[in-house]
Parts: structure tokens; C-alpha cells; sequence
């Protein structure tokens, strides 16, 4: 599955915009009265205007799986890298088999950084904002996360995550190139204690040769 596009909310288009565009780096490719988008690789961010939300996400961008250090370095010129409870900037995810650091934009969503030794993406090039290959994940927070799960698995043809564990708090869908990280309302985003939020999200996705747009509502139903 590759996740082509994501649209998400922000209060301050003109903070988002200096930070996506100057802190970042990322291509502003659409710049519209009440929305803005960034290229990631080959997928889109987009954000659209919301009205005192103060929305906040989760979302991930793969890079190349032999870049992370220097991903690292180069972060640290222009970030605050996030610390998990071990006090290590790098999280482990074994059973993955992926490395990630995370930081947060100017809206205070989390963004992570992660390298998957599974896909074959390694290159020679030092790491700059255009080793980005994709948006490789989005939170989705539910109440009932497996309801949810099972429901996109049915409506789009979709399948769980092979390497993902599957809980009462916790679902993923998708494979190494894009997944839903789905996840209880006011659960922990790792590495932080800050909670998972409820929020407008639409993910254009393209999956066994076929582009599907998915809308999660606030109440976040699929549509």
C-alpha cells in the first residue's frame, strides 16, 4: 500500500507553511486561501484551515534504510529531537526491523523518521530533506480501534499489517510501504505522553493497482 496523499488540519497555515518550507525544506507544490501542500517523496502533505481544532497528528516519513545517523545529524541543525523513556533518540523496532527518530512541527504533531531494513532503498547520496521517499504512515484514532481495523480491511480491500500486533489499543494496516497506525482515543503517541486525538483525516492511497480516498470524520467513521 502506498499512501499518495494525506490531508490533515492546522489552525495556522502561516506558521506551518515556514515551518514545512523553511525548517524542512519540504517543495510547496499548492498554496490555495484555505489550504497548502508539501512534496514528501512521492506522496503530498496537504493541510486545510481549521478554526481553534489546535489538531494534532501522527504521521511518518520513510527514508533510506542506511541513512538514519546521518538523518540524524541533519536534524539536529534544525530540530529538537525527541527523547523516548530510556532517554535514546533512536527507537528499535524489532519486530518491525526498522529504526526511527521522532520530532514535532509547528502545530505540535509528532514526525517520524524511519528507516526499514526491509525495503530495499539504501543509497550513495548524503541525506538531505529529498531522501524523503514517502509519507509511510498516519495515525487513525478511534475508540475502538479493531471495529475500525476490520471495517477498512472489508470496505477497501485492505489486510492487516503482517509484522503488526493487533490489540483492544493498538491496529495497523498496510505493509512497510504505508499503514495506518490505528490506535484508542487518548492512548500515548510514542515516544510522548501526549495523547492521541480524534481529527478530521483523508488518505489517498493507491493499493493493488487501484487509487481509494479514505475520509475519517471527527467521530472518525470511514466515508
Amino acid at each position: 500500500m502506498e499512501i499518495l496523499e494525506i490531508e490533515i488540519q492546522t489552525d495556522d497555515l502561516v506558521e506551518t507553511e515556514t515551518f514545512y518550507s523553511d525548517v524542512l525544506g519540504l517543495q510547496l507544490v499548492r498554496k490555495r486561501q484555505n489550504s497548502i501542500s508539501f512534496l514528501a517523496g512521492h506522496s503530498t502533505l496537504t493541510f486545510i484551515k481549521s478554526n481553534k481544532l489546535n489538531p494534532k497528528y501522527h504521521f511518518a516519513f520513510n527514508i533510506p534504510n542506511n541513512k538514519l545517523d546521518e538523518a540524524i545529524i541533519w536534524a539536529r541543525t534544525k530540530l529538537n529531537l525527541i527523547e523516548n523513556a530510556d532517554n535514546e533518540i533512536v527507537a528499535n523496532f524489532e519486530s518491525w526491523n526498522a529504526r526511527a527518530i521522532y520530532f514535532y512541527d509547528n502545530n505540535k504533531n509528532i514526525l517520524e523518521f524511519i528507516a526499514r531494513f526491509d525495503i530495499d532503498n539504501s543509497t550513495d547520496k548524503p541525506f538531505n530533506i529529498s531522501s524523503i521517499q514517502s509519507i509511510s504512515e498516519i495515525g487513525i484514532v478511534t475508540d475502538a480501534p479493531i471495529k475500525l481495523a476490520d471495517k477498512l480491511v472489508e470496505d477497501y480491500n485492505l489486510n492487516y499489517f503482517s509484522k503488526g500486533a493487533k490489540s483492544e489499543s493498538f491496529a495497523s494496516i498496510g505493509d512497510d510501504n504505508g499503514l495506518f497506525i490505528i490506535v484508542k482515543t487518548n492512548r500515548n503517541w510514542f515516544p510522548t505522553e501526549q495523547k492521541s486525538e480524534k481529527h478530521f483525516t483523508r488518505i489517498r492511497i493507491a493499493t493493488n493497482g487501484l487509487t481509494k480516498i479514505i475520509t475519517m470524520t471527527e467521530e472518525n467513521t470511514s466515508r
